[in-house]
């Protein structure tokens, strides 16, 4: 409710041209995103650095098995990838834009096809991250969309799809 009215967008409302560019290049220049698991029953949060497809048909982390997060992602599937504007010190932050994205994780194992890849993907965009892949508890989790939120800014909000994504790639 803001000043006495409630604002609602249609669940079929079209994304304009602006919303959609803004997506786009919030994916792709944000470098870490918040990963909501559930643990005992509860929602857990933290933090990863993710990579996408360029079709943002999935997305992917690359977490230790060691990890909390990983331990509940192999307990229950269900997640959340939160994806936000940095903070500017703007007045008002809730004017950031910011992407919840439902989905669904799998591991990947090393030596599955693609894994070199996503390696190398990985690595150009977080080059201290080589020495990760030493490490035999590590391994790459695809992030396969299923629907979400995506807030442009103030009054600015839409329900999306993972074709939804899709087309807003092409930004």
């Amino acid at each position: 409710m803001v000043c006495g009215w409630i604002i609602r967008r249609s669940v079929n409302e079209i994304m304009d041209a602006q919303s959609e560019k803004v997506l786009a290049q919030l994916i792709r220049n944000t470098r870490v995103a918040s990963l909501g698991t559930m643990r005992d029953g509860a929602p857990q949060v933290s933090m990863v650095a993710y990579i996408y497809a360029e079709d943002f048909s999935a997305f992917y982390i690359f977490v230790s098995r060691l990890a909390q997060h990983t331990v509940d992602m192999q307990k229950d599937y269900h997640i959340n990838l939160m994806i936000c504007e940095t903070d500017d010190g703007r007045a008002d932050p809730q004017t950031l834009a910011r992407v919840s994205i439902r989905g669904a994780a799998d591991m990947i194992q090393a030596g599955e096809p693609g894994f070199s890849l996503l390696k190398d993907q990985y690595l150009a965009r977080f080059p201290e991250a080589e020495q990760l892949f030493a490490l035999s508890d590590f391994s790459f989790w695809r992030i396969s969309p299923r629907g979400g939120r995506y807030v442009a800014g103030f009054a600015k909000a839409f329900n999306i799809t993972a074709d939804a994504l899709q087309k807003v790639s092409a930004r």
